[in-house]
């Protein structure tokens, strides 16, 4: 149950996060806030369903949400 809920956690804040930041209203920091929740969620998952490749992806997220939150702050 807990796997589920940490997979589809994640899965609609990055549905959130990419609204957020493609429709350029100005809540891009907070869209990149999402992003690294996301990651953070999706990777916790991929780690305990030993999803190596998915997990190795949340590293690069997490980055890119970390990236963003700097470059918009």
């Amino acid at each position: 149950m807990k796997s589920k809920v940490l997979e589809w956690f994640g899965v609609v804040t990055a549905i959130m996060y990419s609204m957020m930041v493609a429709l350029n209203i100005g809540v891009e920091f907070t869209g990149f806030l999402l992003l690294l929740v996301s990651a953070f969620s999706i990777g916790f998952w991929a780690y305990l369903g030993k999803h190596k490749g998915i997990l190795f992806l949340q590293f690069f997220y997490a980055t890119a949400g970390v990236i963003g939150m700097v470059r918009w702050y």
